[in-house]
């Protein structure tokens, strides 16, 4: 399974500088938190499906055991105490791995509808927003939903714009029903260069630019900024080679991951009493 590789920094205020030594500690360690806690729910997802074939295989070798010890006692007419306690044990034994792994199969489906009902809310929420613009889809263990540069930012700015504010209060309608749900906003720049009065390079544009829709969740909308981090990618992760100005205009994005909820998660596979 493909992990997702969390930004390397970028943390919530205006102007790069602005952050003050202890502020920025704090939120690294949120974001290095939160990194851990997202590989670790990637780490158990594959852990819990591999468990699941390989007990469906032990089952498969209990019940070819179990099988071929009937056919053996078939040709006598009586069956000792000590054998006939063996075979219950055998079909006890399966019944048990057989329904601990409908279980495991049961809440694995769940942890995943829960990230497909949220991308459901969102592509509702969002029907009449271009899909040139606004992307929304399931990668992995989250959700991400990304949106266009010129939908959001005037070239070069990181001021955002009235029609890209009606978006973002749509999404935080969405994400504010999900309570448990922390997400991070990753701003990407292309590769031309920039050096303005504030911004230095493509790392403090992207950074700038995710602050900035942070705040309009924050401050407009009454998303709990608790339940935010705001990241930066610069030029470094773009979907396309930036060849043309085409090109560019895509890799010019911001996107909100939506991370997963790993208490329900992993409440979902606590042995059912």
């Amino acid at each position: 399974m493909k992990k997702l590789v969390l930004p390397a920094l970028a943390i919530s205020m205006a102007f790069t500088g602005c952050v003050s030594s202890k502020k920025y500690k704090g939120q690294t360690a949120k974001y290095e938190a939160l990194q851990k806690q997202f590989n670790d729910c990637n780490t158990e997802k594959e852990r819990q499906t591999a468990k699941i074939s390989a007990m469906q295989s032990e089952i498969d070798n209990l019940k070819a055991n179990s099988t071929a010890l009937l056919n053996q006692l078939s040709n006598f007419s009586v069956i000792s105490q000590q054998q006939a306690d063996n075979i219950r044990q055998s079909i006890e034994n399966i019944n048990q791995k057989d329904a601990y792994i409908k279980n495991m199969q049961i809440s694995l489906q769940k942890k995943d509808s829960l990230n497909l009902a949220l991308v459901m809310n969102l592509k509702g929420a969002l029907k009449d927003v271009n899909d040139q613009d606004v992307e929304v889809k399931v990668d992995g263990s989250a959700v991400f939903i990304s949106i266009s540069d010129k939908m959001l930012f005037k070239s070069g700015s990181y001021e955002i714009t009235p029609r890209a504010k009606d978006v973002l209060g749509k999404v935080a309608a969405v994400v504010k029903a999900q309570p448990d749900v922390q997400f991070m906003v990753e701003g990407h720049t292309d590769n031309k260069p920039i050096k303005t009065t504030f911004i230095k390079d493509n790392w403090d544009l992207s950074v700038l630019r995710s602050t900035a829709v942070v705040r309009v969740l924050q401050q407009n909308y009454g998303v709990d900024a608790k339940r935010m981090i705001a990241a930066g990618r610069s030029e470094y992760q773009p979907l396309v080679t930036n060849n043309t100005d085409e090109n560019r205009s895509r890799n010019r994005r911001t996107r909100i991951v939506i991370l997963p909820q790993l208490d329900q998660f992993f409440k979902l596979m606590e042995p059912k009493k």
